[in-house]
């Protein structure tokens, strides 16, 4: 499924996590750590691989499309999670 959100809204995602969260994604899903990180903006494609986020220039740090949405509704379901 895809999605399409500003640049900004991941990054409030990302730091909204609680400590070890990128761990526990990574292991979740089968990823390595850095390809979460490169998820939410980072560029580490020698530790981490491209998953499919494409950013075009624009308000608000510019649009994001995400061409799978399993790592973000994982963070989301942790950070509902952490609310409780």
């Amino acid at each position: 499924m895809t999605k399409t959100i500003t640049f900004n809204e991941l990054r409030r995602v990302k730091d909204a996590l609680p400590s070890g969260s990128i761990t526990r994604i990574s292991e979740t899903l089968g990823l390595e750590q850095e390809t979460v990180r490169n998820y939410f903006g980072g560029h580490d494609y020698k530790d981490g691989k491209s998953c499919g986020v494409h950013i075009e220039p624009g308000p608000d740090g510019g649009l994001v499309k995400l061409d799978d949405t399993q790592i973000l509704d994982l963070a989301l379901q942790i950070i509902e999670e952490q609310k409780s």
